[in-house]
């Protein structure tokens, strides 16, 4: 026993040993990583532990993170790229739909109602993945990090809908240019307007609906000035695309580009798509006090769920073939088409033609 237990300790020893030896061999670095919206759970929960306490402790302290938002440095989502591009911080979060003015070929990542359910939206975004990477490197000198979705984005209105047929002829605020195409094919005029303008904009009757996630509707406070919940993806899952600098990246050390790599996509990449599901469902509890589970997030609304019948998701899909896929492949080259069927389209079986 006594030798056993010697063995034992001497096996630590070697763990403890070879952990202290990875951790030497990590850089001593200080990053500046500027998230996506403070206010949403994403941020709350994922991206500012992560990145503000998870990775500074795993590193042994050699890395060390400033953390902060767009919004809290007043930046719009757009922005973000742009400025990752000229390396102004070295490592940028924002919603891929954001960007599309300087980078179409990211829109292939989240084109509405491509993916009905976490576990597809999941497996389609990783198929991208690498695409995504080529494309910010061409386009913002950047390497993707991670892909994380926000829950389904949905459709919140202040008018009494019954369906997709009923949003014609109002005005909906789209989440991206992609969302606003597919409303417009839908009958509906698409508005494009900024996350944190919309609930104003729903109290004053200047839209009658806006798309975004579920929990993050609740969060924003959207729940308290809309009537209808209408829980079908309409605007796809708004994957936040996360890249550093290549000027950043390129001034790491292997060891310490494995270790980003394999931390961001073990303690933040995997926890946010498995949460995925739960805060879609959680989104729809905390809006209508309705449903299978109670909401954990504060006092749940009151708003009308009106659930999405099978007719209504096969016209949906009739849209995403018919207007909104060859929309898409008709803005980009066709490498970035060919590319999308061999990764998205297999995953989901759908081909995009121009």
């Amino acid at each position: 026993m006594r030798g056993m237990k010697f063995l034992t300790a001497a096996a630590v020893a070697v763990l403890v040993g070879s952990g202290a030896a990875g951790a030497a061999d990590l850089d001593s670095t200080k990053l500046t990583y500027v998230g996506s919206w403070s206010g949403l759970v994403l941020f709350k929960q994922f991206e500012k532990p992560f990145w503000g306490e998870t990775l500074p402790k795993d590193s042994g302290g050699k890395i060390t993170v400033d953390v902060s938002t767009f919004d809290q440095m007043g930046l719009k989502g757009a922005e973000v790229f742009r400025l990752l591009d000229k390396a102004v911080f070295d490592i940028g979060a924002t919603v891929a739909d954001y960007t599309v003015q300087d980078s179409p070929e990211l829109e292939g990542l989240d084109i509405p109602m491509i993916a009905s359910e976490p576990k597809q939206a999941h497996a389609a975004a990783m198929a991208y993945k690498p695409v995504v990477d080529d494309i910010m490197a061409q386009r913002f000198q950047a390497k993707v990090l991670a892909i994380v979705p926000y829950p389904a984005q949905v459709l919140f209105c202040n008018k009494p809908i019954k369906g997709l047929a009923d949003i014609k002829g109002l005005k909906v605020r789209a989440s991206g240019r992609s969302t606003a195409e597919f409303l417009t094919a839908a009958g509906a005029e698409g508005i494009t307007m900024a996350f944190s303008e919309v609930p104003g904009a729903l109290q004053r009757g200047v839209i009658d609906c806006a798309v975004t996630g579920t929990l993050s509707g609740y969060s924003a406070g959207w729940g308290e000035v809309s009537k209808v919940l209408y829980p079908l993806p309409i605007g796809g899952w708004d994957h936040v695309v996360t890249a550093i600098s290549l000027k950043k990246w390129n001034a790491l050390g292997k060891d310490t580009q494995k270790f980003l790599l394999a931390e961001v996509a073990e303690k933040l990449e995997n926890p946010v798509w498995k949460a995925a599901e739960e805060d879609s469902v959680q989104g729809i509890a905390c809006l209508s006090g309705k449903g299978q589970v109670a909401c954990k997030h504060g006092k749940p609304g009151t708003m009308t769920v009106v659930e999405p019948t099978a007719e209504e998701m096969a016209r949906a899909r009739k849209l995403l073939l018919e207007k909104s896929l060859p929309a898409w492949a008709a803005r980009v080259d066709d490498v970035w088409v060919k590319r999308w069927n061999e990764t998205i389209g297999k995953t989901v079986d759908l081909i995009a033609k121009k």
